[in-house]
């Protein structure tokens, strides 16, 4: 099974993760793009799937050690990772700007399709992998799929694990937020977390 847009730009975000993340959080990165992008075939939404799979590949990068800042929260580390990527990749200026807002935006309030999609979708597709949110809403037989082609690995304790060390250094950041409200019983609770 394939979840990757066949586009350079991709292929090149995909090279990137992989270098820097380890495998299970390169498979989140993956399945994060995968629901969210089942999500909006479901829903019938027009999205970006370039912009959407190159966000989601980038969008842990500031929890990985060479792009974890001691000030910027993680996911805005990574939304600059993206800027940066995107730029050698020749993306213009506002396309790299998008790259680096969806990424943002997935730890911050609800942001609606009719808002913006692809922010939409990447806050969909992280909380349906991290925490289980929505996972009743999506095929059983293409979540089983997705999970054997991008095992978890021990995502959720590594995951968490992550988000608490971000919580304790940066505690003004959205990733303390999460913590504190119970992010570690949301996780821990994933029925993914039984399956692989």
């Amino acid at each position: 099974m394939t979840w990757t847009p066949d586009t350079a730009s991709a292929r090149a975000a995909y090279e990137i993760a992989a270098e820097y993340t380890d495998a299970a959080l390169l498979n989140h990165s993956v399945r994060s793009y995968a629901f969210g992008a089942a999500y909006a075939d479901r829903h019938g939404l027009a999205y970006d799937a370039e912009l959407l799979y190159v966000s989601a590949l980038l969008h842990d990068m500031g929890l990985t050690a060479p792009f974890d800042s001691h000030t910027l929260p993680f996911e805005e580390a990574g939304g600059h990772v993206a800027r940066v990527l995107t730029a050698g990749l020749g993306w213009p200026p506002a396309r790299r700007a998008r790259a680096e807002e969806v990424i943002v935006l997935h730890m911050r309030d609800d942001v609606s399709a009719a808002e913006d999609v692809e922010s939409h979708l990447l806050q969909v597709g992280t909380s349906a992998d991290v925490s289980g949110l929505r996972l009743a809403d999506f095929d059983s037989a293409f979540t089983g799929a997705l999970l054997k082609d991008r095992p978890r690995l021990g995502f959720g304790a590594a995951f968490l694990a992550l988000v608490e060390d971000q919580a304790a250094r940066k505690p003004a950041c959205a990733a303390a937020a999460y913590v504190a409200g119970g992010a570690a019983g949301r996780i821990l609770s994933n029925p993914m977390e039984r399956v692989g």
